[in-house]
């Protein structure tokens, strides 16, 4: 399968951008001296990092009525003019991001303002991560980690930068479940509920992600099931790691005083890093902390094995 665009065409592009776009050279010149911590769980890590950049994100006020009084920020004509990009096909361009968590990073907004929605859109960030192989891919819910929900987007970061392109395999076990040549696995013990897709041919994938899709349940004021998608193109195969969701933000988001922590959990921080754009949190939060927000905002390991067992009549 020929790639229409390739990984060295994006790196090219950062470079083209740092020299000449000074906001997004000022934070990539401070992304090399933020703070990092880790905290040990069970045979797996999470790493916490201080980004006070990221308060742009995680701050975000994404209901109904802020969104409306905003302009966006990924449609064309409101983007810095310096901003330049790949075209991806007739549907979306690769653009760097200017507040980065990865070494690279990257926005890739579709060019058409519609709300953000993966449902017809995964076999599209499939193929964006054959094609930027030196990456993953990520997709945050509309309520989800998502800070523009209005603007169908994509992420994609440097590849080894998250912990679970390691350590997936070691929770996953045997698959629970075989869909012609994709296998879906549920990891074990992993704080998180996570079900991973193995899949060496696309359309595979593709129908059962659709499967998954549609066995998540829509709350009433919601368009699609919550969740959080990170995929990656490993030699001869797609891992795509599924993160079904709760709720939006844990309840530490909103506490006052001492109780409150400003995360409000996207991918990344499912594949493993906790962004944290406040000081105070960076230097306070625990593994305890960690603990209680993913068992928050995620479906939990049994619920996921009990989904894909009601799957298995309908394959």
């Amino acid at each position: 399968m020929k790639r229409i665009v390739t990984s060295a065409q994006v790196l090219e592009l950062l470079q083209n951008q740092l020299n000449v776009w000074e906001v997004a050279r000022n934070n990539y010149d401070a992304l090399k001296q933020v703070r990092v911590k880790e905290l040990v769980f069970d045979q797996f890590r999470i790493l916490v990092q201080f980004n006070p950049a990221r308060i742009v994100s995680s701050a975000a006020k994404v209901d109904t009525k802020s969104i409306q009084e905003r302009k966006c920020f990924l449609c064309e004509e409101n983007r810095p003019a310096v901003q330049e990009g790949i075209p991806f096909g007739d549907k979306y361009i690769v653009l760097i991001n200017p507040f980065p968590i990865f070494p690279k990073h990257l926005t890739i907004p579709a060019y058409k303002h519609v709300d953000q929605r993966i449902q017809d859109r995964f076999g599209d960030m499939l193929d964006l991560a054959y094609n930027l192989d030196e990456f993953n891919v990520f997709y945050n819910g509309p309520k989800c980690g998502a800070s523009a929900p209005d603007h169908v987007h994509f992420q994609a970061g440097s590849k080894g930068f998250l912990p679970i392109e390691k350590e997936w395999r070691t929770f996953a076990g045997n698959p629970l479940l075989e869909y012609h040549s994709a296998n879906l696995y549920v990891l074990n013990n992993y704080l998180r509920g996570t079900m991973i897709i193995e899949s060496t041919e696309k359309e595979s994938a593709v129908n059962l992600f659709g499967k998954i899709y549609d066995s998540l349940q829509v709350k009433p004021d919601e368009t699609e099931p919550m969740m959080n998608v990170l995929v990656w193109y490993d030699t001869d195969k797609w891992v795509i790691a599924v993160f079904p969701r709760t709720q939006h933000r844990p309840s530490c988001y909103s506490a006052q005083g001492d109780n409150n922590i400003l995360i409000s959990p996207a991918s990344v921080d499912m594949g493993g890093v906790f962004i944290t754009p406040l000081e105070k949190d960076f230097e306070k939060i625990t593994e305890d902390d960690v603990r209680s927000i993913l068992q928050e905002v995620c479906m939990d390991e049994a619920e996921l094995k009990e989904l894909i067992e009601h799957l298995k009549p309908t394959l």
